[in-house]
């Protein structure tokens, strides 16, 4: 749709998803528009949730209105580079295992890399989110594994669900529908439960993220002093339920499980796909680590610059989510036009079609982390590229996924050189079923010790 428009000169178009009229802006100033400058109109996702019969529904990413910027205000906080600095010990402990296990089959046979990225995530997401030893990279059949990938299988009924949930929302709530499967929110709500109980019954201070959770369910607000426990006086109409905490522990975990491993994926492929670019990080990885004690530190990622732009580049041609979606929450005229977007119009932000438009990025299918240095940067656009979103709903945890995505490379390209295995069908052909960027058949990819 978005080739369509551009070629036939139309700063945007519209298009029917079933029965329901959806506008996208094709040119990024009207992208901003929509995104940042008149946010106003354009507050919510328009997506399905349900509070009282799928919990885990109702989270930050679904919540709109006043319910979402009430819990976004709440949230903001526990994403601050302080937040980060606490948690950084946590992702390097699940990089040790990531080695253990790579050096299994060193330089011995392919791997599926997704696979091993996906267990290394989970991990992570894992003992951050609830300070719980997953362990799936020693055990890729353990129960965290099992229903995470639970929630991206779909079946033929699933598929018609989600489509019902993603085109008309309102029928689905009124129909009953669960976009979380129940087997899934059944164990995610235990869990949770479970690590609430054991944490408030022995007040357990934790650096991670479900600390941060529990402090606003019970205080209402972070407090530096670490405590999570009641206090006399608290303003019990600001405290999150057990329920929003599980649906932000929920959406914490898929967001951080599968975003991330699917970068670190498709960037590892890349640089095994362009030996030069991979060595010329390796090399910036050493004399970082260098200047470090030869320990992986915060400090020592955030000097990791060509890393940025590699990573950057990344998700330039291959945005974990290709579109995202916005309502148009009151009538709104077009900037530079006669036209009106009607209240409860779909928006679609094509990301994707812009960050592999070659009126912005020249040859779009060369991976060229260039394409990011400060100069070239400041040529284009800002909104032609927006793998995290932008503006007020930005996405929050745009730190913390940076911040695991460089702990993962870091470790693995010190350690190994990397290169395509013939299992890797090439040019990649993307899955058309996939919510989630994801080929067909995998990326395998051959490793030897540097």
């Amino acid at each position: 749709m978005y080739r369509y428009f551009k070629s036939h000169h139309k700063p945007h178009g519209g298009f029917y998803l079933l029965f329901m009229p959806t506008y996208m802006p094709v040119d990024p100033e009207l992208v901003k528009y929509v995104m940042q400058n008149d946010f106003n109109h354009f507050v919510d996702r328009g997506l399905y949730y349900n509070e009282e019969t799928d919990p885990l529904s109702a989270h930050l990413f679904s919540l709109d209105g006043a319910k979402w910027r009430n819990l976004r205000v709440k949230m903001t906080p526990t994403f601050t580079s302080g937040k980060m600095k606490m948690m950084f010990d946590t992702l390097v402990k699940c990089g040790d295992q990531l080695l253990t296990e790579m050096n299994k089959t060193v330089g011995n046979t392919s791997i599926d890399i997704k696979d091993m990225l996906a267990r290394f995530t989970t991990d992570i997401i894992g003992t951050v989110a609830f300070g719980i030893d997953c362990n799936s990279l020693k055990n890729p059949d353990n129960e965290f594994n099992r229903y995470m990938k639970l929630f991206f299988l779909d079946g033929f009924w699933d598929n018609i669900i989600g489509f019902i949930t993603f085109v008309t929302p309102g029928i689905a709530k009124k129909l009953g529908l669960k976009a979380v499967k129940p087997p899934l929110s059944k164990f995610f709500m235990r869990v949770v439960k479970d690590t609430v109980d054991y944490r408030e019954k022995n007040n357990i201070h934790r650096k991670d993220f479900m600390h941060f959770l529990l402090q606003l369910k019970n205080r209402g607000k972070l407090d530096e002093d670490g405590g999570i426990l009641k206090e006399i006086g608290d303003d019990k109409e600001s405290n999150l339920s057990i329920n929003e905490l599980a649906a932000q522990a929920f959406v914490f975990f898929l967001a951080g499980y599968e975003t991330s491993s699917t970068t670190m994926t498709f960037c590892l492929f890349e640089l095994a796909s362009n030996p030069e670019i991979q060595e010329k990080l390796r090399q910036e990885v050493f004399e970082v680590l260098k200047r470090h004690d030869n320990k992986l530190t915060y400090d020592a990622t955030m000097e990791m610059h060509y890393m940025e732009k590699v990573i950057n580049e990344t998700l330039r041609k291959y945005p974990p989510v290709p579109g995202l979606n916005r309502i148009c929450t009151k009538d709104y005229k077009v900037p530079g036009s006669n036209i009106m977007i009607k209240k409860d119009t779909k928006v679609w932000i094509p990301v994707l079609g812009l960050q592999r438009d070659p009126e912005f990025y020249p040859d779009p299918e060369k991976f060229d982390p260039e394409r990011f240095s400060e100069e070239n940067k400041n040529e284009r656009h800002p909104y032609t590229f927006i793998p995290f979103g932008e503006g007020p709903r930005v996405c929050i945890g745009l730190r913390f996924g940076m911040m695991q995505t460089k702990v993962g490379l870091s470790i693995l390209l010190k350690n190994y050189k990397f290169s395509v295995s013939s299992k890797t069908t090439v040019p990649l052909q993307l899955d058309p079923r996939s919510f989630i960027m994801s080929t067909e058949g995998g990326i395998w990819l051959n490793y030897t010790e540097v």
